[in-house]
């Protein structure tokens, strides 16, 4: 298929589809005689793998290792599970550290609420503030 039937079918502009490919993402496109990129059906669901993985965190780099072998067409089963492994414990840190910062930040806001009565909302703001640093 044309790049324009790609990126219709995709959701992605066409730009975007030739930046992939430059990366090395999406492979076996065909050059014709006029010039025209010929994609394999196959760039479909690997442009929709791009996707969903970029959106679960992965970089391009992480993405090259998770596609199919450039040579053989094929998943290394082994480097898969491993890489989808990494990304899962990875994410389990970052919902760790949004954990803790979301308690902070929910800590603040209860500081912020019990304003003493009468204190201005500056002098508060510094009362907060100067607790934080305590901790």
């Amino acid at each position: 298929m044309k790049i324009g039937e790609l990126a219709q079918l995709s959701g992605l502009n066409a730009s975007r589809i030739r930046f992939y490919e430059a990366q090395g993402l999406i492979r076996q496109v065909e050059r014709q005689a006029n010039g025209y990129r010929r994609y394999p059906a196959q760039a479909l669901q690997t442009l929709e793998l791009i996707r969903c993985a970029q959106q679960a965190g992965f970089s391009l780099e992480e993405l090259r290792l998770l596609l199919p072998d450039a040579a053989t067409g094929t998943f290394n089963h082994d480097e898969l599970v491993a890489g989808l492994e990494r990304k899962v414990e990875q994410i389990e840190v970052m919902q760790l550290h949004l954990a803790q910062s979301k308690a902070k930040l929910q800590n603040v806001i209860e500081n912020i609420r019990a304003r003493p009565e009468g204190m201005a909302c500056d002098a508060n703001a510094e009362r907060v503030l100067a607790s934080l640093k305590h901790e």
